[in-house]
């Protein structure tokens, strides 16, 4: 196994802590422990009595139910809770794919969901989300990318970088190719219920068949990302019991403390979200205003879920303006090339309160 260096966590090392403003972060505000507690009566007494002793490998009972209320038909049997949603990702690839296999990908996207499966040993295909199309699928060009030895597609909606939510006809379509062809679909599902209209929101893959599994956690819209918990939820028991014999030789379990706090989160996830969707819609018009009043220098397809965009840089190498900007001004932008795009586009986060004055910091570097 030889897996690449991963070029978004590797960029984030060197500033994540150090940086005054971080203007890409993909997570949502987070909140303290006391906040998180203070939400239920009793909340901050039982966390005292928390047993600090091993949890139950497939995640508690009272957690995975909870995280079930996000599903229509999944019951807490199909829920395996993870370290984050990278171990999850990462167990996924080796629990579903041989060497020799082809494997379709949403691209450009989250390093890992192509990268984990190429280390597996399968053939990677890009399925790629283009900005002329508002970031779009093309479904005919799935069609095209079909192999005799194809095994899985994965996608990602609501879509890190871009923010583009899927239609709800091309993800039905794509649950129906995905089952016409006997084939898995991993359908990452991070940032669900971050839709800025509820109305548009897509049914979770799981909960249209056996083919699918959804990956969830609590990092994104719920903004705990310090919780590193995350889950699957899928009615495929081959899967879940490869995944569940694989987490055996990774966490073994998980947390006691992250599984309580988590199941206070997800007790308490429309409010989280509604906090949180509240921050991201004050920080688009902020963003709207900056991209009005800086046209000549940015272009973008406004996001539709989500607490990113993936904006272009108009003038210039948009590796030395992050670069130049984050050293002189404090503000980190992530660079399109983390996602292995030469287009010059950089990722901005939206879901973080200071946004406001990492922008007015970054227009005093415009202007300097």
């Amino acid at each position: 196994m030889h897996l690449p260096p991963f070029k978004l966590e590797r960029y984030f090392a060197k500033y994540e802590f150090t940086t005054e403003f971080l203007l890409c972060s993909s997570d949502c505000e987070s909140m303290s422990i006391a906040d998180l507690l203070a939400i239920e009566p009793d909340a901050a007494e039982k966390f005292q009595q928390t047993w600090l002793g091993y949890t139950e490998s497939q995640g508690s009972p009272s957690l995975r139910k909870e995280i079930c209320n996000l599903y229509e038909t999944i019951q807490p049997e199909d829920i395996l809770v993870h370290s984050g949603a990278g171990e999850a990702i990462y167990l996924f690839m080796y629990a579903a794919f041989q060497k020799g296999d082809h494997v379709i990908v949403h691209s450009p996207g989250y390093q890992s969901l192509a990268e984990v499966a190429r280390a597996a040993g399968c053939d990677v295909s890009p399925w790629m989300a283009r900005e002329e199309n508002g970031w779009a699928l093309d479904l005919d060009e799935l069609r095209h990318l079909m192999r005799t030895n194809t095994k899985a597609i994965i996608i990602n909606t609501p879509h890190n970088p871009t923010g583009c939510l899927m239609s709800r006809e091309d993800f039905l379509a794509v649950n129906r190719f995905a089952q016409g062809n006997n084939l898995l679909l991993f359908s990452d599902e991070v940032y669900r219920e971050s839709e800025y209209d509820p109305a548009t929101r897509l049914p979770a893959a799981c909960d249209l068949g056996e083919y699918a599994v959804s990956l969830g956690v609590t990092s994104k819209t719920y903004g705990l990302a310090g919780l590193r918990i995350g889950w699957i939820a899928t009615k495929n028991k081959k899967i879940y019991q490869n995944m569940a014999a694989l987490k055996d030789y990774t966490t073994i379990c998980n947390s006691a403390p992250s599984e309580f706090l988590a199941e206070v989160a997800m007790r308490n996830r429309k409010k989280l979200a509604e906090r949180n969707l509240t921050i991201i819609k004050n920080n688009l018009v902020v963003i709207d205003e900056l991209f009005t009043r800086n046209s000549h220098l940015f272009s973008w397809v406004r996001p539709q879920a989500g607490s990113m965009g993936f904006p272009r840089l108009l003038k210039g190498d948009v590796e030395e303006f992050c670069d130049t900007l984050v050293k002189e001004a404090g503000v980190l932008l992530l660079p399109g090339s983390a996602y292995d795009d030469s287009r010059n586009h950089f990722r901005l986060g939206l879901g973080r309160k200071n946004l406001p004055q990492a922008v007015e910091r970054l227009e005093g570097f415009l202007a300097r």
